[in-house]
């Protein structure tokens, strides 16, 4: 709901309060993102809000204010919201507000993905702010739905002057919290190792900035960030998170004052960025998703779990049970033929798999990553049948057939790039670098995204194709401008956007060289993303909790792969691997003709459990119970909205000598019923589950993991 109150306006959603303040001159102010407060207009406030303390900003310095969009320069000396230099070579600005409108709905952004409201109250409030010395116009919009604890945010600037302006930096969202004692949350990594969570207090004059300037959201840093109270953790304290819906390069940036009030400023990447507007010119950031949680991380994670599912990803197949995938690359590479791939096949359906994926290595001369990228034709040599003949033959044995695509790139050596050496992301009259023997096309050609869209159409086509793993697999350099990123990721969502909507049946998968492109932009096409290229079950561990404090589990896709791991060389048992995969849309990427018959077995049973609690990992609340960021254990939990079923993970990464099994407390149960443990039949009440928890009896050894499912009784 949005209200107006004199000179106040307030969003509010389920449990939050997000309230602005207009000053008498204009400004407009920021205060108050938190619990939930009574509506009113906050403006009479003689304590905080009166002119003698500086209402009117001529009195006293805007550099003291918590501020919605600030600038730099005048008065306000710290880090700014936005930076547009106008005709005279300043980039001085005031921005004041002109305008108030309310609409149902969401806000809608051009030619990026959104939230939307689907079956949810949304209403959205636009604020039109104005320079009337330079022709600055900004329309600061702001989304909140009636069953969130969210407040969309995103800006369009524009110019309503008689001559050109360039933006040097436009962030989506800008949040003044009040003095206090910080610290940001963010995820780090690097390839093979996404998404570790990483801790830094905010003291007053430090700036934390979470940034990605690599051409796609990134290994190294993910757009996603918690600022926090000191103190917060899994379960109790105040905690905010900032949520960027955008593919391309990002920044999360913390900036605490001499006071210790701090600023938090998320969009694109000002390193690289500039944008020329035109008079009548305007230019749209992405969306930014703060969230608010007084019951710290995980509810938070679970907000944004929930807001994603439902009213971001735009897949047939969010809330649909999704096929165990068979994925051929850990098992041939690129070393295959037809007869090989039917062998693995039939054997996958023996044990109940679903799906069938080809990988790498079916089109052009592809025997190795130095060819053929851009020339999407099938290798008859290696597929006799074609890939119809083989989605035939694959679809004749009760299974669906997917394949592994990478349309954003090609080789050197290829015939588009023979045909077409132009059309390559480079800066004129310089070598291009070449990153994994590829090169990236220039997606900010209108022709070069036509031709990605029409080639990945006919081999869709041509064949019957229930699931694509899009990939793409290095870094952006030779950018030729700036501001090139942000052109190439709306040519990465206009195709995108493209092929979903002519194949709204076809699953796709998510993929940039593991988890290098795993952020909301992706997730609004893909309802899965390939998390790691680093499948090992214990390095999973890590990969997974950090991935989950934002992105829903169903988001996540879990291989069981072979042992020992093809990454790093440990050897892990085919259940642990199992069990740390069940937290995820799960499959398996390994040649299944060479395991033994008690493997098979083993599988078959992994299979059915899988199946079992598909529910629960596509639709149920996730509480992180353990972190192995901080120890020995690590465990979580999957619990039924309605709470009449859970699936619990718990694992042991190293034995230790003279130990006595863990006691593991669960969460989100409902205290007045009784739960029955599938495999031993045991009852337990939910209040024992929760208040006293319940023995672990880990294996006296290396990874051993337990799980179990919990059913409500009757």
């Amino acid at each position: 709901m949005i209200t107006k109150n004199g000179k106040t306006v307030q969003l509010t959603g389920r449990n939050i309060s997000y309230i602005m303040i207009e000053n008498n001159d204009g400004d407009l102010l920021h205060f108050h993102f938190g619990k939930k407060l009574p509506d009113c207009d906050y403006a009479d406030m003689e304590d905080e809000w009166s002119e003698n303390l500086g209402l009117t900003s001529n009195m006293v310095s805007l550099d003291v204010y918590p501020q919605e969009y600030p600038a730099y320069g005048y008065t306000d000396l710290r880090c700014p919201a936005y930076s547009v230099m106008n005709k005279s070579g300043s980039s001085i600005s005031r921005l004041r507000v002109k305008e108030y409108k309310i609409r149902e709905g969401t806000a809608d952004i051009n030619g990026m993905p959104h939230l939307y409201a689907g079956n949810k109250s949304a209403q959205t409030l636009e604020i039109i702010l104005y320079d009337d010395k330079t022709g600055l116009e900004a329309s600061l919009f702001y989304t909140v739905f009636d069953e969130y604890d969210i407040i969309a945010r995103s800006t369009v600037i524009r110019n309503r002057s008689d001559a050109e302006m360039t933006i040097d930096s436009a962030f989506s969202s800008s949040l003044d919290l009040p003095i206090g004692d910080y610290e940001m949350l963010y995820l780090s990594g690097t390839w093979g190792r996404e998404r570790d969570i990483v801790k830094t207090p905010l003291k007053p004059g430090i700036k934390a900035e979470a940034s990605n300037a690599r051409g796609g959201s990134g290994h190294e840093i993910n757009p996603f960030a918690i600022i926090s109270r000191r103190g917060a953790d899994e379960d109790t304290g105040e905690a905010y998170g900032f949520s960027l819906i955008y593919s391309g390069n990002h920044c999360t940036a913390a900036e605490a004052d001499r006071f210790g009030s701090l600023r938090v400023r998320q969009g694109i990447n000002p390193l690289g960025f500039a944008k020329t507007l035109s008079p009548g010119g305007e230019f749209y950031t992405p969306q930014s998703v703060l969230c608010y949680s007084r019951g710290g991380f995980g509810a938070l994670s679970r907000e944004y779990h929930d807001v994603y599912r439902s009213n971001l990803m735009t897949s047939k197949w969010t809330h649909e049970s999704r096929p165990v995938l068979i994925n051929n690359w850990e098992g041939t590479y690129f070393d295959f033929t037809e007869e090989k791939l039917l062998e693995m096949a039939k054997s996958a359906k023996e044990l109940g798999l679903d799906l069938f994926v080809l990988d790498d290595g079916w089109f052009g001369r592809r025997d190795s990553d130095n060819s053929s990228l851009g020339d999407w034709v099938v290798n008859y040599k290696k597929l006799p049948s074609g890939i119809d003949g083989l989605a035939e033959q694959i679809n004749k044995l009760g299974m669906k057939f997917g394949l592994w695509i990478e349309p954003e790139m090609v080789n050197p050596d290829s015939d588009l790039f023979r045909a077409h050496p132009d059309w390559i992301v480079h800066t004129p009259g310089r070598e291009p670098a070449q990153i994994r023997n590829q090169y990236i096309l220039d997606l900010s050609r209108g022709e070069v995204c036509d031709y990605i869209i029409g080639a990945i159409s006919a081999v869709l086509e041509g064949a019957h194709i229930e699931y694509i793993k899009w990939d793409m697999n290095r870094q952006m350099t030779d950018m030729p401008r700036p501001g090139y990123n942000h052109e190439y990721t709306l040519g990465f969502y206009k195709i995108i956007d493209a092929v979903t909507k002519k194949f709204p049946d076809i699953l796709i998968e998510g993929c940039s060289a593991g988890g290098g492109r795993f952020d909301p932009g992706v997730l609004a096409y893909a309802p899965q993303i390939w998390a790691s290229d680093d499948s090992d079950a214990i390095a999973r561990l890590k990969i997974q909790y950090g991935t989950s404090m934002c992105y829903p589990v169903s988001a996540i896709s879990t291989h069981v792969t072979v042992s020992p791991n093809h990454q790093c060389g440990r050897i892990t048992s085919l259940k642990t691997r199992g069990d740390i995969a069940y937290a995820g849309t799960f499959g398996y990427e390994l040649d299944v003709t060479k395991m033994t018959a008690g493997e098979r077995a083993e599988v078959k049973a992994q299979i059915a459990a899988y199946r079992r609690i598909q529910p629960l990992v596509r639709e149920g609340d996730l509480y992180r119970l353990q972190s192995p960021f901080d120890g020995n254990y690590c465990s979580w939990e999957l619990v039924s909205k309605d709470k009449s079923g859970a699936f619990v993970f718990a694992c042991k990464i190293l034995a230790v000598a003279q130990s006595k099994d863990a006691r593991l407390k669960l969460r989100g149960l409902d205290e007045n019923k009784t739960y029955v443990d599938r495999a031993s039949k045991k009852r337990y009440s939910g209040a024992l589950l929760m208040n006293r928890g319940i023995k672990i009896p880990y294996a006296m050894c290396d990874f051993a993991t337990v799980t179990m499912e919990l059913e409500a009784a009757e």
